[in-house]
Order: structure tokens, then sequence, then C-alpha cells
């Protein structure tokens, strides 16, 4: 825009200058007078048109110190000619007011770059060497990270950050970069490596980025010792010290419940961490063999485990195939008890069906004799009662004829002795006659009853 605004300058000055000289005038040619005349095309424009053209030019010019287009992804400083000083976060146009620019990307990019990854460097602003970290239990360490930062969002915050390190250079290898290699190190102090690779890599990055955000934890650290005694001696019947292990464990130091914090320049200058990665932690080669050895140590512990849970399981199975057998056994002899139980309370029930069925018909006997009885007592006393009130002639006779041929059907039923003795007493009967009468007597009697 600036090189349009000088063209057209220039372009209205010449017009404005030249078209007088070029202007229609008389001039002499031997001794006739002839008319000269300037191009056309300079003769288009007239003094307000030059004018005109010269006041675009001028505001053309001005334009670009008047005004300029923020681009996104970046925060700018402005000095204005009075000392004054602003800053401009958003993109788009704004008002410059002849003031001075000085542009500061928002994101900075910081790595750790290893030979493997030298091709990224010209994305980066801040490229680091690996970090050297020492843990709580001296194992040491390389540290691999990758960081993204945001400069402030706020005017006051930028304005104080462009002021005090005046490039972007001066902020990333001054200030960025130390910050987060001593924040690295301090986090490595908080941890043991033996700890680290047992879980706690997710806690280490963690507290790497609160410290990045907040300041670095205030710490003590706490030394303890571990007495390891060897097996105890059969014939002294002591025991030896095997060895002496010396534990350390950091703990935050708090203040009301809240851990204490020591701000860094990245919390004091309101730099915002909005990206942690912690790419690796490279640890020293003997500790990675003593790893080693702890692994083969746990394969076989782990196998003999895997042994040991075999045989149990082993074991389990024969005794739980034992009580297989035993259960099916039991079920066995339970259903054979339960058989004969259902026989013998089936016979029970039967026994007691025949007793109840025998009762029954005992008392029908019962009821049939005592009906029988009743009958008897009944005619025996409508007999007894006809006898005291007499018969007539003609019962007489027919009582008298059933009671002859009774006697006549009883004398006929009497067996008599084949051998018989003859004798006499002193009033003359017979033998004979007396059995008769005997016999007689006692069918008659019978039969009354």
């Amino acid at each position: 825009m600036t090189t349009i605004g000088i063209l057209l300058l220039i372009a209205g000055l010449i017009m404005l200058i030249l078209r007088p000289l070029l202007s229609d005038k008389n001039v002499y040619e031997g001794e006739k007078k002839v008319k000269s005349q300037a191009p056309s095309f300079l003769l288009m424009f007239s003094r307000k048109i030059s004018s005109a053209m010269i006041i675009i030019a001028l505001i053309l010019m001005f334009i670009p110190y008047l005004f300029f287009f923020a681009e996104r992804g970046y925060s700018y400083l402005l000095v204005f000619p009075t000392g004054k000083m602003s800053a401009v976060i958003e993109q788009g146009i704004k008002w410059r007011g002849l003031a001075k620019i000085d542009d500061w990307q928002k994101y900075i990019d910081v790595k750790v770059v290893s030979k493997e990854t030298e091709s990224d460097i010209k994305e980066l602003e801040g490229v680091m060497s690996p970090i050297p970290i020492r843990f709580i239990d001296q194992v040491t360490a390389n540290g691999h990270v990758s960081l993204r930062f945001q400069l402030p969002n706020d005017e006051e915050s930028f304005i104080k950050l462009a002021v005090k390190y005046r490039t972007m250079s001066n902020l990333v290898n001054n200030t960025i970069i130390p910050t987060v290699r001593e924040q690295l190190i301090n986090t490595g102090y908080m941890f043991a490596a033996q700890n680290y690779i047992s879980g706690e890599s997710q806690s280490f990055r963690q507290t790497f980025e609160e410290q990045l955000k907040g300041g670095t934890y205030a710490v003590e650290k706490l030394e303890t010792k571990d007495t390891i005694y060897a097996d105890i001696d059969l014939k002294t019947k002591s025991r030896r010290i095997k060895e002496i292990q010396t534990k350390y464990t950091v703990n935050k130091i708090l203040v009301n419940g809240i851990p204490e914090r020591i701000p860094h320049e990245l919390s004091e200058n309101n730099i915002i961490v909005s990206q942690v990665i912690v790419d690796k932690i490279d640890l020293e080669a003997t500790f990675k063999q003593r790893l080693e050895a702890q692994r083969d140590e746990s394969a076989k512990r782990q196998l003999q485990q895997q042994m040991i849970e075999t045989a149990k399981a082993e074991q389990q199975r024969v005794v739980a195939q034992g009580e297989r057998d035993k259960a099916q056994e039991r079920v066995t002899q339970e259903k054979e008890q339960v058989k004969k139980l259902i026989a013998i309370e089936t016979k029970l029930k039967e026994e007691a069906t025949n007793k109840d069925l025998a009762a029954i018909a005992l008392e029908t006997a019962r009821l049939k004799a005592q009906t029988k009885k009743v009958a008897a007592d009944a005619q025996f006393y409508e007999n007894a009662k006809l006898v005291q009130a007499g018969l007539t002639p003609q019962e007489r006779a027919e009582w008298d004829y059933k009671t002859s041929i009774g006697v006549a059907a009883e004398i006929a039923k009497i067996k008599f002795p084949s051998t018989m003795i003859m004798g006499g007493d002193d009033k003359g009967g017979t033998p004979l006659e007396a059995l008769i009468g005997a016999a007689m007597a006692k069918q008659l009697t019978s039969g009354k009853k």
C-alpha cells in the first residue's frame, strides 16, 4: 500500500508540475504564428485531479502507520511516539497511531531433541539436550520432554513480559528452558526409580506439570534404615546382620493443609503451560541390568508359583472328584434308605388301614350282636309276658305239638353207649330211664335259654 501511495504521489506531482508547461501556447515558425498543443493524455489531468491523486497517495502512504492487521497466533506490543505502550492480543485490523510494533508468537514449543528427532528442529522455538535426572535412590537417567507454553492473555502481564525480555529468543533460551530443566530435576528428586518403573510414571508427569504451572514444591527428605538379618545359625543359635538398607522418602511441606510452593519465572510472569509430555526417561545401564536380573528372578518365582498353583489345582481337583464320588455314593445310599423308609411307611399305613378296617368290622359285628341280643331279649320278654298272661287252648295245643316234635328231634340226636352196665338201686329204677330223662332235661333247659 505504501508503494502504491508513493507511485500515486509521484504521478500527481508530475502532472501538477508539467501541465502548465505543456499547455497550449503560440509559437512562431518563420513569419507565421502557430499554436502548439500538449499530448492528449496529459491534458486529461486537471489541477483538481492531480491534487486528489496527491491526497490519496498521502493517505495510502500513512495508512500502514495508522492501522495494521493483527495475525492469528501473535501478540503485539505497541510503543507510541509519546512513550505510551499498548498491547494487541486478538487478531484483526487494529489502530496503530504511528506506534512501533513488536510482534510476539503466542505459543512457544520447547522439546528435548535427540538424534532421532533432529528433523523437528525447524518448527521449534526452543531446543534442549537430554536433561540429566537423579532419583532419590541415587539412580541416574536422562529425561526427554516436549512442552508448549502460551504467552499471557491479559495486556498488563504481556506488556510486562515483553519489556522484561525484549525478544522471543531471550525469553526462550534464558528463562523457559532453564526453568524446565530445573523442574524436571526437582521432580526426579521426589521419586525413586524403582517406584517410577513400578507404576508411578503418571504421578511423575503430573508432579512435573504441577511444578511448572504453580511453582516448585517445598519438600523435606526423610531417611530410614532397614536391617536385614541372615538365617539363624543352628549351632550358635544366633544370627548376623546380612544387610542394612537405607531408604529415603520426600514429603511435601504443608501449610494449613496446602502444599507450600516456591515461585519461578514461569509462574511469576503468568506464562501458561498448555501441554506437558514426558516422552521417555532413559535410565542408566547398571539399573537396567539390575532390572533384568530382577525380571529373571521374578520370572522364576512366577514359574514356581505357577507350578505350585498347578499342583494345588490338581490336588483340589482330586479332592473335588473324591467329594463328588462320596456325594454320589451318599445320594445312592440315601435313595436306598428312602426306598426302605417308604416301604416301611407303606406297610405301616396298610397295617393301620387293616387295623381300622378290623375295628370297623368288630364294631359292626358288635352292633349286629347287640341287635340280635336286643331282638332275643325282646322275644324272650314277649314270651314271658305271654306265659304270664296265659295261652288260649289253641295256642297251648300248638305249643305242646312243637315241644313234642322238638323233644323227638333231640332224642334222635342222642348217641347212646354201645356197652351198658346194668345195675339197680334201692328205689327200683332202671339206669336207661335215668339217662334218657337227664338228656331230655338238658335239651329242654338249653332250649329255654
